[in-house]
């Protein structure tokens, strides 16, 4: 009887295995031929590290072969210069992107108007919004900040010909892309010039967007089958419905960068890391300036490779710092540290290639970092190493430079006081003649013996 029970068991537990094994295989196979969605959340201001997240997806969305990418965006707008960069990769992504202003209550205002535009579907969730997007980031901030209502009601109106240029670029640019995707160009343009702003519904029935969608798989499942337009304008048939979602959260890469990928923040980190550095050289084995300043270098580096750095402006700081530097090691009155300095502020001003303000670095903190520099590196440095170059005066070598007074002495040998106390010494040589009394040099040390000769005044 028990021997029948355990081969009954045995039975059922082979069958129940290759019942498993077969469910194991049909539901690898059922995600294999499912198509595949990032959805990548944006939430907050559209910025360097914005630009950076979403550009790392897009390559991680094409390594995985996925059929689609979802921007969930909530945004009140941001950098000029960062969207235009997202815009590009978005445009130039093999996989298609659709911008999702979700969930409802958001809004994709000012650059976030723009990167829906440019992307392959536009969609919002009820109760969202977008527009205002005049790039009010560029005009003048002293009218926009006015106490006066009239001067703040007209600070998005372009009133100086570089405004009006600006606006124009704009309103052409968003125009472009909605000739592109076939959507309004007039009220892209509105939304530019006047700032306008349009809710969901109205979105739709101006044929803003396509697509009206209570969430994330309610959007899939509804542009599942359209055709949108790729690059070099080529088409591609959307395979979304039932798509298996990968979501994607800003990672502690994005979080950093929100905070080093201010220009201001990313030159003072290379300036203080460059610093430290150039003191740890100069004076080997303090190791923490060494360590700080390898870690702010490298930030300030990992910072700068997400902002549109000038080259020329660059090479003009590192000139500086080497000609402020070398006011340390050669001294010619001021005139290395001073061209240094110049250098150095000249290379800040242009450091950050852009014409949008907000990328600008602070007059401020050019000049306080400027006579930071000259103070270290043309006083201080020059301090350490003139302190570096002179005789020690302490323990041995201090002896070995010391006269000392001969207490006793017989046979070229016998007791001197040096610094106050009592060696045993020899003489240098046998033709030396040394007495009583008299002041000796010394020479050299042999263990704990001084080896001494006769001080000449």
């Amino acid at each position: 009887m028990k021997k029948t029970l355990i081969r009954i068991f045995s039975v059922f537990l082979f069958v129940t295995g290759i019942m498993a094994f077969q469910e194991a295989i049909v539901r690898a196979e059922s995600d294999i031929d499912k198509p595949l969605a990032y959805v990548v959340e944006i939430n907050g201001i559209i910025s360097p590290s914005t630009y950076d997240l979403i550009e790392r997806n897009l390559h991680n969305a094409e390594k995985a072969h996925a059929d689609i990418v979802v921007l969930q965006m909530q945004t009140p707008g941001g950098l000029y210069e960062s969207t235009q960069q997202i815009i590009q990769g978005i445009l130039q992504s093999p996989v298609p992107v659709a911008t999702f202003v979700s969930p409802p209550g958001s809004r994709a205002a000012s650059a976030g108007t723009y990167i829906l535009y440019g992307s392959h579907i536009a969609a919002m969730a009820p109760s969202t919004n977008i527009g205002a997007a005049t790039p009010i980031n560029m005009l003048d901030e002293n009218r926009r900040k006015s106490d006066d209502p009239e001067a703040a009601k007209q600070a998005a109106q372009p009133q100086t010909t570089l405004e009006k240029k600006i606006i124009n670029d704009a309103a052409a640019y968003i125009r472009g892309l909605a000739v592109r995707y076939d959507r309004n160009g007039e009220w892209a343009e509105k939304a530019v010039r006047d700032a306008d702003s349009i809710n969901a519904d109205e979105a739709l029935a101006k044929k803003a967007i396509e697509v009206i969608a209570n969430d994330v798989p309610d959007l899939l499942n509804k542009i599942d089958g359209r055709t949108v337009k790729m690059a070099n304008d080529k088409t591609m048939k959307l395979r979304t419905k039932g798509a298996k979602i990968v979501d994607i959260k800003p990672d502690w890469r994005t979080a950093l960068l929100d905070v080093i990928a201010n220009p201001n923040i990313a030159f003072l980190l290379m300036s203080l890391g460059t610093y430290g550095l150039i003191y740890e050289c100069v004076h080997p084995g303090a190791i923490a300036p060494g360590v700080i300043g390898a870690i702010c270098l490298l930030l300030g580096l990992f910072a700068m490779n997400v902002l549109p750095i000038n080259y020329a402006g660059l090479s003009l700081m590192v000139l500086g710092i080497a000609l402020m530097a070398g006011e340390a090691f050669a001294p010619s009155f001021g005139a290395l540290g001073i061209g240094g300095a110049v250098s150095f502020a000249v290379g800040a001003t242009m450091l950050i290639d852009s014409s949008d303000p907000s990328y600008a670095i602070d007059p401020w903190m050019i000049a306080g970092v400027t006579l930071a520099s000259v103070a270290f590196l043309s006083v201080l440095l020059a301090v350490a190493i003139r302190a570096q170059r002179r005789p020690t005066v302490t323990g041995i070598e201090e002896i070995k430079a010391a006269v000392a007074e001969v207490i006793d002495w017989s046979q070229g040998q016998g007791q001197v006081r040096v610094t106050g106390e009592i060696w045993m010494a020899r003489a240098a040589s046998a033709d030396f003649i040394i007495n009583t009394g008299d002041k000796v040099k010394v020479v050299d040390i042999d263990g704990l013996k001084l080896i001494v000769k006769p001080h000449t005044a």
